[in-house]
C-alpha cells in the first residue's frame, strides 16, 4: 500500500509573526520556517504504517518555493521513502490557495496511485482546512477530517475523528483521504543519522506549471493588520463584585 502524504512549508510556530510594513502579509524574510505542526503529524502516521507493515511505500509531496526542498528532506529525515517538490514563485499562504493545491496533488495522485493520502487538518498559516476536502471532491474518494487514530483492515480504514462534542469512529473503503489532527500521534525528532540518509534520498522537482492547472487566486488579500493590543485585566475581591461587572460594566450577563 503506498502512502501519499503532504508537506507545507510555514513560518515555524514558535516565531512571532510580524505584519509586512506594507500591509500586504505577514514578513516571510529572515524568518524561521518549518513543516507545518499538522503535515508532520501526516508524515509520522504514514510512517508508523509502514514501520507496522501495513503500508509498502511513504511519499512526501510539497509545493511551493524551491526552499520547500528542506521542508521535504524534513519528512525523509523521519522515514519518507521519496519526495516530490512542485516548485512555483507565488506566495503559497496568499496567492497559491487551496483550490489550486488540491487540484495539483489529484495530479499526482492519479500518477502516484496511492491507496491512502494523509494531509494535516489545516496549516498554521492560512487556517483554511479545505485542501483536503476538496482533494476528495476532485477524486471522488471517501474522506474523514480530523483524525485521531488510524487503522487499517484490509482494504478499509478505520478512523476515529475528532467532533465538537467528542469522537466518532468511520469506516471508508480504499482509496481514501484523511486529514490529521493534534492528537492523533506525537511526531519523532529526526536522527542526525537519518538526517544524513535523507540527503540521499530522492526528490523529484517539477513546476507547479506543468500540470496544467489554473492557479489564478479566486480571492484577494487587501490589508492584513496586527490585532489589536488586549486591555489589562483587573482583580477583583469576591465573587459579588466579579458579577456585578460582569453585569453593568462588561454587560455580558443579564
Amino acid at each position: 500500500m503506498r502512502v501519499l502524504v503532504g508537506v507545507k512549508r510555514v513560518i515555524d510556530y514558535a516565531v512571532k509573526v510580524r505584519v509586512a510594513a506594507n500591509k500586504s502579509g505577514v514578513e516571510l524574510q529572515n524568518v524561521k520556517m518549518s513543516m507545518n505542526p499538522f503535515c508532520e503529524i501526516a508524515v509520522e502516521e504514514a510512517i508508523r504504517l509502514k514501520e507496522t507493515k501495513k503500508a509498502t511505500e511513504v511519499v512526501a509531496v510539497s509545493i511551493g518555493p524551491k526552499q520547500a526542498q528542506d521542508t521535504l528532506r524534513t519528512a525523509l529525515a523521519m522515514g519518507a521513502d521519496r519526495g516530490i517538490l512542485v516548485t512555483t514563485d507565488m506566495r503559497i499562504d496568499q496567492e497559491l490557495q487551496p483550490l489550486s493545491v488540491a487540484k495539483i496533488l489529484a495530479k499526482i495522485v492519479e500518477e502516484e496511485d496511492p491507496s491512502l493520502v494523509l494531509l494535516g487538518k489545516q496549516s498554521i498559516d492560512g487556517d483554511c482546512a479545505q485542501t483536503g476536502p476538496m482533494l476528495a471532491g476532485l477524486l471522488n474518494w471517501p474522506q474523514v477530517t480530523f483524525a485521531a487514530s488510524v487503522d487499517v483492515d484490509g482494504d478499509k480504514f478505520r478512523v476515529e475523528r475528532e467532533t465538537d462534542s467528542g469522537t466518532e469512529i468511520l469506516e471508508v473503503a480504499s482509496p481514501a483521504l484523511v486529514t490529521c489532527d493534534l492528537r492523533l500521534n506525537e511526531p519523532r525528532y529526526a536522527t542526525l543519522p537519518n538526517i544524513m540518509k535523507a540527503k540521499k534520498k530522492k526528490i523529484d522537482t517539477r513546476a507547479a506549471e506543468d500540470f496544467g492547472v489554473d492557479l489564478t487566486p479566486r480571492y484577494e488579500i487587501l490589508e492584513v493588520v496586527e490585532p489589536a493590543p488586549r486591555e489589562a485585566g483587573i482583580l477583583v475581591e469576591d465573587v459579588d463584585q466579579l458579577v456585578d461587572k460582569l453585569k453593568n460594566e462588561a454587560k455580558v450577563i443579564g
